[in-house]
């Protein structure tokens, strides 16, 4: 009798660690980025005689085909994939080296393939697979990183970043210096080493703008921010951009002007709004009230992930779990405080809420991957 009691016991303890609040969240950002980026751009579409509802359809078809995904990788055990590290990591590499000869060139940048349905820029995947391939990496090091594997681990993030830059492509150059550095601090690596290649990366760089390694436009993109006020006519455009930036996010007051409303928004006064700009048209239209609960949403997001990282029951699922976190963290600082003008102007997309195919399909796979370590946290 207390044999049968201690089994039925045991099946009724037996739960699926499946976190729904995490899923859930995640396909909630995605349905909102879908509505916004509806709102944001179906007059100015109908204004032109074009279909109002382009951009609501093909952004609608690829957050429902993300959510799939991240549930099929949740089922994967993050475990399996080791044997796919490799493999996706030098296709990567052959991708970034594909877009100098076949990709499409656009504002000034050359980083997409266009498969006619959807523009790929492999870049965003290149993250994920780096992600992925330290994470299986540190994890065949049981007994801990020596000084070999701390310099493969650095080629293997330089030079994927190498081919970034030239593409030119910082901001997501810059996530991959952030996602690699906090990888390594979390498979062990000494703080004193991470601060000398801090001092390195510092120096490095200083060395590439003072000997105009980077293009003018790329540092201005970077110093507009600290100079708004500035009358320097090369940076007059970055400086128009953040100002009507912050205008409609100003505009919006408490409660904002309603969905498909809003001057700045409807008057197309803000460039590139349903992609990098998506959260001036949020601060618009949904007011400080909407735009706190998309920022509480995305922090959510952010803290799950975080916590799952943490609790992971070995190295690879908390390098995963913590890197995806930088990942998604960073892109949302990264992007929402662009459209305020306290972070430069970089072109990260907002997780989820910006438009664009193929950043919805990375993000929906990093949370699967994540949602994957959270099913597997407690046992086999």
């Amino acid at each position: 009798m207390t044999d049968t009691l201690s089994a039925i016991t045991s099946r009724s303890a037996v739960r699926d660690p499946f976190d729904w609040s995490l899923f859930g969240a995640l396909s909630l950002l995605g349905i909102i980025g879908a509505g916004m980026i509806y709102s944001a751009t179906r007059t100015a579409l109908a204004n032109a005689g074009f279909n109002p509802h382009y951009y609501l359809e093909r952004q609608g078809m690829f957050v429902v085909i993300g959510i799939v995904v991240m549930y099929v990788v949740s089922r994967i055990d993050y475990r399996r994939l080791e044997v796919l590290a490799t493999p996706l990591y030098v296709l990567s590499l052959f991708a970034l080296a594909g877009v100098f000869v076949a990709g499409q060139s656009a504002l000034g940048a050359q980083r997409w393939y266009n498969l006619g349905f959807i523009q790929v820029q492999p870049s965003e995947f290149t993250v994920l697979v780096l992600i992925l391939a330290i994470s299986t990496y540190v994890q065949r090091r049981p007994d801990g990183l020596s000084m070999y594997d701390v310099i493969r681990i650095l080629v293997m993030g330089a030079v994927p970043l190498g081919m970034i830059i030239l593409q030119p492509d910082l901001g997501t150059g810059i996530i991959i210096v952030l996602v690699v550095a906090a990888m390594m601090v979390i498979a062990g690596v000494p703080p004193r080493f991470m601060w000398f290649l801090t001092v390195m990366g510092s120096v490095g760089v200083a060395g590439a703008v003072y000997f105009q390694l980077l293009h003018r436009y790329q540092v201005d993109r970077f110093v507009s921010f600290l100079n708004q006020n500035s009358t320097n006519p090369a940076l007059a455009p970055l400086i128009y951009e953040v100002s009507n930036a912050k205008s409609a996010i100003g505009s919006g007051g408490l409660h904002g002007a309603g969905l498909f409303r809003g001057l700045q928004t409807v008057l197309g006064y803000v460039p590139e709004q349903r992609t990098d700009f998506i959260f001036t048209a949020i601060g618009e239209q949904l007011g400080f009230i909407g735009s706190v609960a998309i920022v509480l949403l995305l922090a959510f997001v952010a803290f799950r992930m975080f916590r799952i990282g943490r609790t992971a029951r070995d190295v690879m699922g908390r390098v995963i779990g913590l890197g995806v976190f930088i990942f998604f963290a960073f892109s949302s600082f990264e992007n929402i405080g662009m459209t305020m003008g306290i972070m430069p102007v970089t072109g990260i997309p907002l997780p989820l809420l910006s438009y664009g195919g193929s950043a919805v399909l990375v993000f929906y796979t990093a949370g699967g991957l994540v949602l994957s370590v959270s099913r597997r946290r407690g046992g086999a």
